[in-house]
């Protein structure tokens, strides 16, 4: 049975607990539980960390604490009883933990190890605290380490600063704002203290003044490592002043024994002193520690001989030094003691030995020696601070080492009362002796005793140092051999304060002699009494004595024998009479000196202060004594205070007439002197003296008199010194007066009371009358009142003793009040009178309410009159400060209403006046004071205080003001941000001040300014504050950690939500005034409703439908409301305000409230378009905010912009969107698009002169002027963009702007702009980009892309594997797709990203330019890629069954055409697809694009060679056509035979008849290519290859056999091909027709493949270089059109196994007719030989169908062995010919495509081709006379130049273009050459050189058409300068910078033909001409009105083809280059 708990409430899990059975709770090790039922064994309950789950859990996994429950039952809270440092670590380690670890995640590495540090302290500090073993003393400074930690730990991890009193955290219900703010100051300090170890400490007003901190050395010797002495030592440490060259410690004394130990055992390990009272002073002195060694033992250390070995001497041995200035640094930064070794010198010369020392540190090296090795004394050194007592508390551990107190010469800074002390320190100076007839000096050894009156030696009264025990008898030191010793060595006699008068020293001197027997013999003696006869003692100097002459025989016996003598030669001086038949003789010439320093608190050398002691033995000259007193020093006063002390009254009752103003005057004196910090510890003496010894009960009557005869003459006097002195003594006089008065009283009963209450109101008159006198004339004046304002509050102790609080508290009141009440009297009594007020405050008296209520009202007047001026803020806010920390502790005892009421009427409206006034300057320090002030005022007013404070103004105006300067000041705490972020108690209760204040007000702002009274002002400023104290940022508790929140609701609760009540009900109290804050307030409001605190949405969000409905009654619509809501929507939002959450609520709310209005619809609408808004405002917050790329920001910015525009028309935020996208653009380098989006706003603007406000970064101008702008950055980015096309409609409209102004100028300007745009056009590369297509599915993609498809413009060089790079990256989530099907729902739905990437192929839509003839190449590259809105790509599948046996068959191609919603170029770099249309392509209409691609690509790569002389390297051609030919994968185009030539397959297909003669007709076309082919081959094949070619040959017959009967035509075509004849029969290439694998293995660098994929080059070329190149006239006579669709045949699609691979890629290096015009079904035969000669045409540029379908040239997926030999030579080292970076003649070499898998052994070139790779040579071809007129290539004009070196092939730039030759004009005969500086943009000099007319001014013929073809308008002639321009050499195994370097050499220059060149008659043969194509269409006139003859009407096309047909001449041209042919 479960039973609640009644003592087990609160424990702690000591072992984990996984909850594993039914309503288990889960509880890890550590954490705290609180405990609510029992149940045999078990403990139901919750976890701390997660209060609202309930559970169960196992008793005896839980250790109990005990705890205090309160509120027992459902709801009871349970406090651990424990330490609440405990408590509060244990939580702070709890939530550092979390952070903790989060530093690691960031990488702030330092900070986790010294936070893992703090950690570990604090957890073995609490251990410590808890274990309830320390001491208070202890416990004390455990808490001090605990609370400096958790503040450090605190600061550095940016949490909240812990406000604390005496280490534990105070409870701010408890003390008052003004406390709490000085206690979070406090706080800050000590965490600022602690980080940088700097003890300061803050002073505030009224604070005494600091005591100076005493500074101690703690030493101890730890060893003596020496190995030379071998006898006793004693060692002196001391500390020695250099600059002033004497010892300022006693010395330490430490007796060791031969073998360095103590000779004492009891004493290991504490050879220890302390010396004492170090003052801060002496801390900057040079100091050093100065130990003097002495060893004891024989005369000398080597000699046994000199003296017997039982009489031991103390002799000189070494010394050795530390400076304290080295060590200080290291020892104060430590705690502990620090070991230093000091080397101990010998002394040179022992005479030298008083000044060894000195020697030392001045590194006299001469007279001392070094120790030979470093042993010398171990010492350990540390500084400790503090008077003893506290030293004596913090270090118990060195006290019990018995450490000896050594203390400093003299007295210390400060003397304290108790320190009796009586010690005289004599210091053996020198002597001189006679040698006394010896021929050696004497062993002199002094002896000296302390004898009493009586002749009896003092025990114990001579201390060699301190550590060891006093002695009666002093030895000194002996110095060998020396008359005139320097001893030096100071002795201390402590001798009792009894026995000192009388007492004498005696001095004995000896000589020790080192003879046999070794005695030591008596020669003379001294002697000194210690005081003397008028009772002084002995003065600090030096003291010269007398030296009698006396032997061993003399006896001491009767000291007053001598005692007679004079010791001196004062003593001489003062006695003349002296006997001379004395025992003892004086011997003259021998002098002995010693000197002394006295340090006593008993004994005085002063003689005043004796008389003064003793005035009755001079009764005549006490008025004299009185008066020297001033002149004796303060340290002899405060020895004998209580002597003087008595004395002075005494001699005041003697004769209080004569003596009482002299007594007075002593006595103040003295009472000043107690103020000085060296003996202010002397004022507890006076205060016990005062209390206990004081006897002068008639005292009082003559002070009182005194003191006001004093005040009253402050009017009169000049000098006022004394009277300045009188007032600082004010508090001990006082003292003194009421003393005495109750003695007096005491000692009559109580008379003369009413006299003595008289003379004191009297005295204050008098007081007041000082106080009143105007100072300003008297500075002396202003000192004196300045010195009574300061004494003053220090007398209401005292008063108090006899008269009532009301009394006192009057007398206080007429005194502040007598003060003059003006500010300007002079600042410095200002501050005087403010402090004097300060510390009445401060006061005793004050705490009393009654004497509050009197003085309250003089206070907060001068307070007032101060803050009006603005005038010492300050020191007023300290007063405040104070007054409120009274207050509010007399609040929590008793009732303070009066008070606060008396506060709230002269305070209130002056503190908001200053702290509007602060708040303009932004003073923070003063700004915290006065704000906590102002606070504090305000928490303590109760309802009725507010009331009065409401009811109490005259009028609405003074209301009416008083709010709007709170509302102010209330917002301006808000916003300045007056307190730091992390002080958050301070904040929050600011805020709970506020909204119980604001709750208070808004009542009376409703009362009062609603109704008739309305008033704007007031109400937007209440409402402009509960919007800002809504937002505060310490308010918002979603970012706090769960523990800190819930302490925050649990004392305030959510202090938003109840200002969220507050304004509504305000609002919905304005009524029909509403209107007035519309839209103003809409963006505030907005503001509010979007702080992710649900309650106060839901009480905020239906405000806005209450706009709509008050602004639909006003206006009839909402349109204010709607433009307002969504403006400020967009600043807020991205300002990162707003969630998901957020936007389906407010639709939610709203709609609900808008359906019962009538103006339902438009409303919805609206509501409908703000929440879309909002759904892309969020994204595109996201993107920026987040570290998105460019592409999504872009992305997200288009979408929005779009969304201003076309669904809510918002025309500025669409142009702000304009402006942001632009710069996004700008910043990615998108320079095109950057134009495009500028362009967006250009267009909204007119050619007008409208002026146009400043927006933006424009100026206020007129439209026209704007648009100009504008107009002009957008041609500029076109410029930067290279898109100079877009850019000339731009300038044409400018130009036509000028001229209709006439603005000649800039008209000049820009048509030279768009000239050079032309120029551009034609002469500047432009690399044409590749297009990709990615589709975004599932639902974590953001809004603007879920499940949408895109085409994006890639980057320059930027291939598929690059951007599908690149979006991956974008999207890190996403999982790239690896098939191109369209994904299915389970995709589009899910919580994922994928991502589909694959090229596609543009479509352009301006078809005209591109099949114009003539139009450069150049510019039809821009129209191929540009303005396109369609594109597409292909997918091959097998529809059907697959035939296993012929796969080609079933192999169909999916064709997707994808339209988009804007074309490229756009705003954007991507648009999205708008529609998709499928086609399919059947099997047979694959095979025949398969075969005509392959065509074309011989044709190109046999022309290439036919026409480039290349006679050295022939592989690229060996490779292609073995390929071909050699198609042994797939069995070659055999497969095609077999799939479609079947009569199975044609009686199944009777409509593909015409595509199946269109398929033979291209193989037959095949043949006769391959057959030119290897007359090539033949022909420029190296002989070591001839075996390959024969194979070629054999392959190709067979190949050809094998076709016979398939084709039985074809052996008629040309003769067999045999060993050396030119092959033309009936050749058929081996395609290897596709299978699903090949396709897989497709890449577009095929090597057969490799000439024909340059379309990106885009390489310079000089004119010459170009026509070298190529030098083949091509004669074409027919030109092809088709559709776009057919012309932009297929592209690669992407297979299966790389979506990165399939790039789409051009095939052909030269460009010639478009694809679908190859080859037309069947030709009459008169066009059979020009099909022929067509067929080496290269095609017109594709789109990469290489890539999707190249030759498979496999074996087992590897090529044949000749093939890989091959390959071997050619390519070395393979690059891949995709990289954008590669020269045309790396291009060249082929590279290792992915389809090849080539072997590693490819990879190794043969040696024997190394010779021939050195350029790519092709043949020439014979020269043949042509008939005159025809067009022919001038050989001559360069011919000089091909015998000296073989043509380069142009290197190739880093700058990608199209490859496309540029035609001449048609028009003119210079226009095709003039502009073109032969940059072919992109064409690898194409081999094919065409010369139109142009070239030929003579030409009567039509020119042909050139549509079939771009040709290449490569100049014939050069000139000079053309001539001498270098060839550029082509490597194949280009490095990179070779390369550049070669690039760098080629000069590019642009040169026109001479106009009227006119060709020779006799020319050099053509290369092979062109193919023709027929027309199907009728006769037609071509430009120059020739009729076309229509050959070929009766033969069908399977698609429509324009083919106009050549002339006659072209024919005869044709005929005979075949005659040619066949002759070779």
């Amino acid at each position: 049975m479960w039973s609640p708990t009644e003592e087990e409430k609160y424990g702690v899990v000591i072992c984990s607990f996984r909850g594993v059975v039914p309503q288990g709770l889960v509880l890890e090790l550590g954490e705290t539980v609180q405990i609510l039922e029992k149940c045999e064994g078990w403990y139901r309950g919750v976890s701390i960390k997660k209060p609202n789950v309930k559970g169960i859990f196992p008793a005896n996994y839980i250790h109990l604490k005990k705890a205090i429950v309160s509120n027992r039952g459902q709801y009871e809270t349970v406090v651990p009883l424990e330490d609440s440092v405990v408590t509060e670590v244990t939580a702070t380690l709890q939530e550092w933990a979390v952070l903790w670890k989060q530093l690691y995640v960031k990488h702030k590495v330092d900070l986790f190890y010294k936070l893992r540090h703090v950690m570990n302290e604090l957890i073995d500090l609490r251990r410590q605290l808890l274990s309830g073993h320390l001491t208070q003393d202890q416990v004390r400074e455990v808490k001090r380490h605990l609370t400096v930690r958790l503040d450090w730990g605190n600061e550095h991890l940016g949490l909240d600063l812990v406000p604390r009193k005496d280490f534990e955290v105070v409870d701010s219900d408890q003390i008052s704002v003004s406390d709490l703010y000085k206690m979070h100051l406090s706080s800050r300090h000590s965490v600022q203290q602690s980080t940088s170890q700097v003890d300061t400490i803050r002073q505030r007003h009224g604070e005494a003044c600091r005591m100076p901190v005493p500074h101690h050395f703690f030493l101890s010797l730890k060893s003596f490592t020496y190995n030379t002495i071998g006898e006793d030592t004693d060692v002196f440490f001391s500390l020695y002043d250099v600059r002033e060259g004497k010892q300022i410690s006693e010395r330490f004394m430490v007796r060791l024994n031969k073998n360095g130990g103590p000779r004492n055992p009891e004493k290991i390990d504490r050879m220890c002193a302390l010396f004492t009272d170090l003052s801060s002073k002496d801390m900057k002195r040079d100091l050093y520690i100065v130990a003097h060694v002495i060893r004891i033992g024989r005369m000398l250390l080597n000699d046994s001989k000199k003296g017997p070995p039982h009489l031991h001497y103390r002799r000189p041995y070494g010394c050795a030094v530390l400076s304290i200035m080295d060590v200080l640094q290291s020892i104060s930064e430590i705690k502990e003691e620090k070991d230093f070794v000091l080397k101990v010198y010998t002394c040179n010369n022992e005479n030298e030995w008083c000044q060894i020392h000195e020697n030392i540190i001045r590194k006299s090296s001469t007279k001392y020696t070094a120790p030979s090795s470093n042993y010398g004394l171990i010492i350990s050194l540390q500084l400790l601070r503090g008077d003893m007592e506290q030293v004596r508390r913090e270090n118990p551990m060195i006290f019990n080492r018995g450490v000896s107190v050594t203390r400093k010469l003299g007295f210390p800074d400060v003397i304290m009362p108790g320190d009796i002390r009586n010690d005289l320190y004599l210091t053996l100076e020198k002597g001189d002796f006679e040698r006394g007839g010896k021929s050696v000096q004497k062993n002199i050894e002094v002896t000296m005793y302390v004898l009493y009156a009586d002749g009896e030696i003092l025990k114990d009264c001579i201390s060699l140092g301190s550590g060891e025990p006093s002695r009666s008898a002093y030895h000194s030191f002996v110095l060998y051999h020396n008359n005139s010793p320097r001893w030096g060595e100071i002795i201390k006699l402590p001798i009792p304060i009894d026995r000192f008068r009388g007492s004498h020293l005696r001095f004995e001197f000896r000589h020790c002699s080192t003879k046999d027997k070794g005695e030591k013999k008596l020669f003379g003696f001294a002697f000194t009494p210690l005081m003397r006869d008028d009772g002084t003692t002995l003065s600090d100097d030096i003291h010269e004595l007398y030296v009698y002459k006396c032997d061993e025989n003399s006896t001491f016996n009767n000291h007053a024998l001598y005692l007679g003598l004079p010791c001196c030669k004062e003593d001489y001086n003062g006695c003349p009479n002296i006997p001379s038949s004395l025992i003892f003789q004086r011997s003259t010439k021998e002098t002995f000196s010693v000197s002394t320093q006295l340090s006593s608190t008993k004994l005085t050398q002063n003689v005043d202060l004796l008389a003064l002691l003793k005035w009755k033995a001079y009764p005549d000259r006490v008025m004299d004594i009185l008066g020297r007193l001033r002149h004796v020093s303060g340290e002899e006063i405060v020895k004998f205070l209580q002597d003087i002390l008595d004395t002075l009254f005494v001699v005041l009752d003697d004769n209080t007439e004569k003596y009482g103003l002299l007594v007075f005057q002593s006595l103040v004196f003295i009472i000043n002197l107690l103020r000085d910090s060296k003996y202010f510890h002397f004022r507890p003496v006076m205060d016990t003296y005062i209390q206990k010894h004081f006897a002068g009960a008639l005292a009082y009557k003559e002070l009182i008199r005194c003191l006001k005869w004093y005040m009253d003459r402050s009017a009169e006097l000049v000098r006022q010194d004394h009277i300045q002195e009188a007032m600082r003594a004010l508090e001990y006089l006082f003292k003194f007066i009421v003393q005495s008065r109750i003695l007096y009283s005491r000692a009559t009963c109580g008379m003369e009371e009413e006299q003595f209450r008289t003379s004191i109101q009297e005295l204050f008159q008098s007081i007041r009358f000082v106080l009143s006198l105007d100072s300003r004339s008297s500075e002396t004046l202003i000192f004196t009142q300045a010195a009574l304002l300061n004494s003053f509050p220090a007398i209401f102790d005292e008063l108090l003793q006899m008269f009532t609080v009301q009394e006192v508290a009057e007398f206080v009141r007429g005194t502040l009040g007598s003060m003059p009440s003006t500010v300007h009297i002079g600042q410095s009594m200002d501050v005087v009178k403010l402090q004097s007020i300060a510390r009445t405050v401060d006061s005793r008296l004050f705490s009393f309410s009654e004497s509050r209520r009197i003085l309250l009202p003089v206070v907060l007047h001068h307070i007032h009159l101060h803050l009006r001026q603005q005038k010492e803020l300050l020191i007023c806010s300290g007063i405040l400060s104070s007054i409120f920390s009274i207050i509010k502790t007399s609040s929590l005892e008793g009732d303070v209403v009066e008070e606060v009421e008396m506060m709230v009427e002269s305070l209130l409206d002056v503190l908001l006046q200053t702290l509007l006034t602060i708040m303009s300057k932004s003073q923070s320090q003063e700004a915290g004071e006065y704000v906590s002030c102002l606070l504090s005022l305000l928490r303590q007013m109760s309802d009725t205080h507010f009331q009065h404070l409401l009811d109490n103004f005259q009028s609405k105006d003074e209301l009416k003001e008083f709010l709007l300067k709170i509302f102010c000041v209330f917002r301006n705490l808000m916003k300045m941000s007056v307190f730091p972020r992390d002080w958050m108690v301070m904040r929050l209760l600011t805020s709970n001040i506020i909204v119980t204040t604001v709750q208070y007000l808004s009542s009376a702002l409703h009362k009062n300014f609603t109704e008739t009274d309305f008033d704007f002002k007031v109400w937007n400023s209440y409402f402009s504050l509960a919007v800002l104290f809504i937002n505060q940022p310490s308010l918002q508790l979603e970012n706090a950690t769960p523990a800190k929140r819930k302490k925050i609701l649990d004392k305030y609760g959510d202090m938003r939500v109840m200002m969220a009540y507050e304004l509504f009900s305000m609002w919905q109290n304005l009524g029909e005034h509403k209107i007035h804050f519309i839209p103003g307030m809409i963006g505030p409001f907005l503001g509010v409703t979007l702080v992710p605190q649900p309650e106060v949405r839901n009480i905020m969000i239906p405000i806005f439908h209450d706009m709509m409905d008050w602004e639909q009654r006003k206006n009839g619509n909402f349109k204010q409301v709607e433009a307002e809501l969504i403006d400020k929507l967009d600043s807020l939002v991205s300002e990162g305000k707003g969630d998901e959450n957020y936007r389906e609520l407010f639709s939610l709310l709203l709609l609900e409230k808008i359906e019962q209005e009538t103006w339902r619809e438009t409303g919805i609408s609206f509501v409908t378009s703000v929440t879309r808004l909002m759904e892309r405002l969020l994204d595109y917050r996201d993107c920026m905010k987040g570290d998105e790329t460019e592409n999504k920001k872009i992305g997200c910015t288009v979408n929005l912009m779009n969304f201003y525009k076309s669904e809510i028309n918002k025309e500025e935020m669409y142009i702000r969107y304009i402006h942001k996208l632009c710069d996004m653009h700008l910043q990615a380098e998108n320079y095109t698009e950057a134009a495009f989006t500028l362009l967006l706003y250009c267009e909204l603007l007119q050619w007008e002169d409208r002026p146009l406000r400043e927006f933006l970064h424009y100026p206020s101008q007129s439209e026209w002027q704007r648009k100009e702008g504008l107009c002009r950055k957008i041609i500029h980015y076109f410029n930067k963009g290279k898109s100079w096309e877009f850019g000339i409609p731009l300038c044409r409209e400018l130009a036509i702007q000028y001229e209709s102004l006439y603005d000649y100028q800039s008209l000049s300007w820009i048509r030279k702009m768009e000239a050079t745009y032309y120029d551009n056009i034609m002469e500047q590369q432009r690399l044409e980009p590749e297009f990709f297509r990615v589709g975004f599915y599932g639902r974590k993609f953001p809004f603007f892309l879920r499940n949408k498809e895109y085409v994006c413009r890639g980057h320059d060089y930027e291939r598929l594997e690059a951007f599908q790079q690149r979006m991956l990256s974008e999207f890190p989530q996403a999982i790239a797709m690896q098939h191109p099907n369209h994904p299915d729902d389970s995709i589009l739905q899910c919580d994922a990203q994928y991502l589909q990437i694959y090229a596609v192929t543009p479509i352009p839509d301006n078809i005209d330019v591109l099949q114009m003839d003539r139009v450069p190449d150049r510019i039809k590259s821009f129209y191929r890629v540009n303005n396109i809105r369609k594109f597409r790509y292909d997918r091959p599948f097998h529809k059907g069954p697959k035939d296993k046996e012929n796969e080609f068959k079933s192999l169909w191609i999916e064709r997707t055409t994808l339209t988009l919603t804007h074309s490229l170029p756009g705003i954007s770099r991507w648009f999205e697809v708008e529609r998709r249309e499928l086609v399919e392509v059947s099997p047979l209409e694959n095979a025949i694009q398969v075969v005509e691609n392959k065509n074309q690509e011989l044709r190109t790569l046999i022309s290439q060679y036919q026409h480039k002389q290349m006679h050295g390297n022939i592989n690229l051609l060996s490779m292609c056509l073995n390929g071909v030919i050699d198609a042994a994968v797939n069995g070659g185009i055999a497969r095609y035979q077999e799939a479609f030539f079947d009569k199975d397959y044609i009686t199944k297909h009777p409509a593909d008849a015409e595509k199946i003669t269109q398929l033979k007709e291209l193989m037959q076309e095949q043949v006769h290519v391959l057959g030119v082919g290897l007359a090539v081959h033949e022909k420029f094949v190296h002989p070591e290859m001839r075996p390959l070619h024969k194979k070629l040959i054999d392959q190709f017959q067979m190949m050809r056999s094998s076709l016979y009967h398939e084709l039985p035509g074809l052996d008629k075509l040309s003769p067999a091909c045999s060993g050396t004849s030119t092959p033309r029969g009936n050749v058929l290439v081996s395609h290897g027709p596709m299978s699903p694998e090949s396709i897989k293995l497709l890449h577009r660098h095929s090597p057969l493949n490799m000439l024909g994929s340059v379309r990106h080059s885009s390489s310079s070329l000089s004119s010459h270089t170009s026509s070298e190149t190529g030098n083949l006239v091509i004669l074409t006579d027919s030109s092809v059109g088709e559709t776009a669709e057919d012309m932009y045949h297929m592209q690669a699609s992407p297979s299966t196994s790389s979506l990165s691979s399939t790039h789409s890629a051009p095939s052909q290096m030269i460009n010639s007719a478009p694809s679908s015009a190859r080859g037309s079904p069947s030709l009459p035969d008169k066009y059979r030989h020009t099909r022929e000669l067509m067929m080496l045409l290269p095609t017109h540029r594709d789109r990469p169908s290489s890539a999707m379908y190249p030759t498979a040239i496999m074996e087992n997926g590897q090529p044949p062995n000749f093939q890989r030999a091959l390959i071997q030579q050619m390519i070395g080292p393979c690059k891949p010919c995709s990289d954008p970076n590669l020269s045309v003649a790396e291009k060249a070499v082929p590279a290792a495509p992915s389809s090849w898998s080539l072997d590693s052994g490819t990879r190794e070139a043969l040696p024997f081709l190394s010779a021939h790779v050195g350029s790519i040579l092709a043949p020439p071809v014979p020269p043949r006379s042509l008939p005159h007129g025809h067009y022919a290539l001038h050989f001559d004009a360069f011919h000089h130049q091909l015998s000296d070196a073989p043509p380069a092939l142009p290197a190739r730039t880093l700058r990608k273009s199209p490859l496309h030759p540029i035609p001449a004009s048609p028009t003119s005969p210079q226009s095709g050459l003039d502009g073109s500086n032969s940059t072919l943009s992109g064409s690898a000099s194409s081999g094919v050189s065409s010369l139109s007319e142009s070239n030929f001014g003579h030409s009567s013929e039509p020119p042909p058409r050139t549509d079939t073809m771009d040709s290449v308008p490569s100049q014939a002639w050069n000139t000079d300068e053309d001539l001498e321009t270098p060839y550029l050499p082509v490597r194949y195994s280009l490095s990179e910078p070779d390369v550049l370097e070669s690039l760098k050499s080629q000069p590019c220059r642009s040169h026109s033909a001479p106009s009227g060149v006119i060709p020779q008659d006799t020319m050099d043969p053509p290369a092979l001409p062109p193919k023709p194509y027929h027309s199907r269409l009728p006769n037609m006139e071509n430009e120059e009105g020739m009729i076309i003859e229509d050959d070929d009407k009766h033969r069908p096309l399977h698609r429509k083809v324009s083919q106009p047909v050549s002339g006659g001449k072209e024919e005869q041209a044709r005929v005979a280059w075949e005659h040619g042919i066949s002759e070779q």
